[in-house]
């Protein structure tokens, strides 16, 4: 499985080639730990040389998107490199801010007018709803008749065409053509076309103006939006054949972004913070030319770790004979089989992704909590199988003193699945308030659910009662899967395998029986 997984492309056109730089790229310098969402951050000269030292070598300009946070120095710095710069302001609601903002912008084009070769007055602007189409066309015309380079604003495609005045106000168009985020998800194979044929359609638009694809691109980590897999390999795919294009038809395209933005994600969940060519931790490129891209680059050792984990789970039920010596039923043996393969195959996924998509305090502990309750599981499943014990309820954790658990594996066994049961239920109704930023669970909660369904299939309890807090559970995550079902569509397989896990979860809880204790 892991040989499959971890099947590398070659493509016929590196995404980054040295001796064949890129037109441009969009640039932010902030790092781990820095965000520009603080208002007092201030990036260091020092840093945003080094930076631009880099790209110098794989990009002839960069495009930025603000004069804040120590980016007024950009101009400066990429001359000092051969860099060419399209200089942006980030334009709001705040007028004052604006005027700063222009006041600086105007004085950057006034003294480096051969790095400067465009400013994008406002960057979305119409799309967040900060600015009215007259407001920003104003703008636009005050900062045009302050320089001497073009003027340009940049917006998603369709905001263009429902605001044409504004292209009487520019000096070319900036669009941003992002298959993955449109309404309708464009699949990464289909991305690099859906690109060209927006171009075309905005060039009938807007005749007698140059069309700059001002951002494209696509992500290399985060969760599924249906058809649209973030993943390495896609990333480098789509922007590898983008490229082609741009070559092939001889139209200009900024892709976005040079650098990964850690704090982005803070708005866009995992996905934001995974749009760079370069990682922001190591600033290594990460298709280097010549060589294959994998999804899963360390996969031998990701292989290695699901191999000892499948193995400890054998050994829990080997060590449990060895105390209670009687055969156990062959179908004991399967289950044991079925989760220790499961949990084997799936580790280096789940810890990958934990890696990737835990974000801050909050979301280490909770993605750190779920993938501790799917490896302990297995092990304490494959135990209980052997013991001929059923698959406890809350109740011998959380209950009345006499009906809790006497046995220590036991309150563990039952803590792990409190924790899989709470984790899975926040993320299903996640998925149902607030899914568009969220990331699938699929892999840590499979290698926790399966061995728990297991258990409940082959010891269930043949009598008893149907604890309340184990039916309330299943009902919330059988509801969810409801309405997520239908609401990620059927090309989502991230969603699909989640939801699976999600009602094999809610079975299980459903089908608990508790002993009643006499009063």
């Amino acid at each position: 499985m892991w040989w499959w997984l971890a099947t590398p492309i070659t493509l016929a056109r590196a995404p980054i080639d040295p001796n064949a730089k890129l037109l441009c790229v969009s640039y932010a310098p902030f790092r781990e730990g820095q965000t520009p969402l603080v208002l007092t951050t201030h990036i260091a000269p020092e840093q945003i040389a080094q930076d631009l030292a880099q790209l110098a070598k794989i990009s002839d300009c960069v495009r930025t998107y603000s004069i804040e946070n120590g980016l007024d120095q950009v101009p400066a710095l990429a001359a000092k490199v051969g860099l060419k710069v399209i200089q942006g302001i980030w334009l709001g609601s705040n007028r004052l801010k604006n005027l700063a903002q222009i006041s600086t912008v105007v004085r950057l084009a006034k003294e480096y007018p051969d790095v400067i070769t465009a400013v994008v007055v406002g960057n979305e602007v119409l799309l967040r709803g900060e600015m009215t189409t007259s407001d920003l066309a104003a703008t636009i015309r005050s900062v045009k008749s302050q320089v001497s380079v073009p003027i340009t604003y940049a917006d998603v495609w369709e905001y263009w065409l429902r605001n044409r005045e504004i292209y009487e106000a520019v000096d070319f168009v900036t669009i941003h053509i992002l298959p993955y985020w449109e309404d309708f998800p464009i699949r990464a194979k289909h991305a690099a076309a859906h690109v060209d044929a927006i171009r075309k359609r905005m060039a009938v638009a807007f005749p007698g103006k140059e069309i700059l694809i001002g951002e494209t691109g696509w992500p290399s980590q985060g969760r599924m939006r249906e058809g649209a897999l973030p993943s390495r390999t896609n990333q480098a795919r789509v922007v590898s054949e983008i490229l082609g294009l741009a070559k092939q038809e001889n139209f200009r395209v900024n892709l976005i972004e040079a650098y990964d933005q850690p704090w982005k994600r803070q708005l866009e969940g995992t996905v934001g913070g995974y749009w760079g060519l370069i990682d922001s931790v190591q600033r290594a490129v990460k298709y280097p030319p010549g060589e294959a891209i994998s999804n899963f680059p360390f996969w031998k050792l990701q292989m290695g770790s699901g191999m000892a984990l499948s193995a400890f789970i054998f050994g829990a039920a080997w060590l449990t004979l060895r105390r209670r010596p009687w055969k156990p039923r062959l179908t004991s043996w399967i289950a044991v089989g079925i989760s220790a393969t499961t949990a084997g195959i799936l580790f280096g996924i789940a810890s990958d992704k934990m890696f990737y998509e835990s974000y801050g305090i909050g979301g280490w502990l909770g993605w750190g909590a779920l993938l501790t309750a799917a490896i302990a599981s297995p092990m304490l499943c494959a135990n209980a199988l052997m013991s001929g014990r059923a698959l406890p309820t809350f109740l011998e954790l959380l209950g009345p003193r006499d009906g809790r658990a006497a046995s220590v594996l036991t309150m563990i066994l039952v803590a792990a699945l409190l924790v899989t049961t709470l984790i899975g239920t926040e993320t299903a109704l996640g998925f149902v308030f607030d899914p568009r930023y969220r990331d699938f669970p699929f892999a840590a909660l499979t290698m926790a659910v399966v061995p728990f369904s297991m258990l409940m299939l082959l010891n269930r309890p043949q009598d008893g009662v149907r604890p309340i807090a184990e039916t309330v559970f299943a009902g919330l995550l059988a509801g969810s899967v409801l309405y997520i079902l239908p609401s990620e569509g059927a090309d989502n397989w991230q969603s699909l395998w989640t939801c699976a896990v999600y009602f094999l979860l809610a079975v299980t809880l459903w089908r608990a029986r508790g002993v009643q204790i006499p009063k």
